[in-house]
């Protein structure tokens, strides 16, 4: 198969979808890899690296889009490439397809097969591809909420740890999932007072047990967080139905009671976001305020950490990619239902029920396409 990597081209996305040695082990399986120029340049890879490792160097998308069986990218495709993609092509990459309408019909035009890294999903529910950035945006979170805490950033000025006389500030994480804890784990090591909210009560157990003693897991209800973004500091919105619409649980009244100068960090924005009051912004353009409370709400977080994301998510998409290289999307689909659950759209029709629901189209069972 002919496996094209695409340079990123959204909004400062730093981040390329296959480190050098990820080429090299897709070679050995006897694939030809097409690298845009410059593809991992912003994320410390250079074109003669992937030279190196086997790849060819390919100077527009366009040439990538005509010759590859598949395409991979990290960000969803951009308008610019929605003419490109052609009919049968495999494209792989987070697609978020239930936030983002005009996408959605796009690829329907294409007739593409399009595979979406977030709705891959293994027996026991966890989602192998959206962890690794889950886990970089957890943590980031909180980072970026301590530093929106300061004054000359927007903020109230609380110092998340506190200081011996003086109160630590409170974060408030809605979601026990990956990004949650993760980010939970950052603010109680920085010495916040931390609540983590969950409707899971054995995922709640499963908190009390691992998490230190300055973390508080709670059971989510409106009436809680009602009651703790008039306490919080930060308030980090880290819910996740994979593959659908983020629920709205952050209310605008709720946030008339919040402290001024509060931030508010949504994680769920590239699922539409978990706040009413959000909506995406970009890390060149990162925040903005709303009665007074700060919204970080940046749709590729972890694109800012590209070293550390590039490689954490290589090790995560190559068993995927090589298994749809060696064995075509069908017979992969066939074997493994982990890959067949990232079918979004094929042929037209779209295959994710939760994508259908969210803008009324028909949907049609993957397994149609399989026989």
């Amino acid at each position: 198969m002919i496996v094209g990597i695409l340079k990123e081209i959204k909004v400062a996305e730093n981040r390329v979808c296959m480190t050098p040695a990820g080429v090299e082990v897709l070679r050995q399986h006897g694939h030809t890899i097409l690298v845009e120029n410059n593809a991992g340049v912003a994320s410390g890879f250079e074109n003669s690296d992937y030279v190196e490792h086997g790849a060819q160097i390919i100077d527009t998308p366009a040439e990538i889009y005509a010759r590859a069986d598949m395409v991979m990218h990290v960000k969803e495709p951009q308008p610019s490439e929605y003419d490109l993609i052609r009919s049968g092509q495999i494209v792989f990459t987070y697609l978020h397809l239930a936030a983002d309408e005009a996408l959605t019909h796009a690829l329907i035009k294409s007739n593409a097969v399009c595979i979406a890294y977030e709705t891959i999903q293994k027996a026991d529910r966890s989602l192998p591809l959206l962890t690794p950035m889950s886990e970089v945006a957890g943590r980031m979170a909180t980072q970026q909420g301590a530093k929106y805490l300061e004054m000359a950033q927007g903020g109230h000025g609380v110092l998340l740890g506190g200081v011996p006389g003086v109160d630590p500030g409170t974060v408030v994480v809605i979601g026990g999932g990956v990004v949650g804890i993760n980010a939970a784990k950052m603010a109680c090591g920085l010495g916040a007072k931390v609540y983590i909210l969950d409707k899971d009560l054995d995922r709640l157990r499963y908190l009390s047990d691992v998490m230190p003693s300055n973390c508080f897991p709670l059971m989510s209800s409106p009436a809680t967080i009602r009651k703790l973004v008039k306490e919080a500091d930060v308030v980090i919105g880290a819910v996740l139905v994979a593959g659908a619409k983020a629920p709205r649980l952050v209310t605008r009244e709720m946030l008339k009671t919040m402290k001024k100068g509060a931030v508010m960090v949504d994680v769920a924005i590239d699922q539409g976001g978990c706040f009413e009051t959000s909506k995406a912004t970009t890390h060149t353009d990162p925040i903005y305020t709303v009665d007074g409370v700060v919204h970080y709400c940046v749709a590729n977080m972890p694109g800012a950490v590209a070293k550390t994301s590039t490689i954490a998510l290589t090790n995560a998409t190559l068993p995927y990619a090589v298994e749809i290289a060696d064995k075509g999307w069908q017979r992969a689909m066939r074997e493994s239902n982990e890959i067949k659950l990232g079918a979004n759209i094929i042929d037209g029709q779209v295959t994710y029920q939760a994508v259908a629901e969210a803008f009324d189209l028909d949907y049609v069972a993957v397994d149609q396409f399989l026989s």
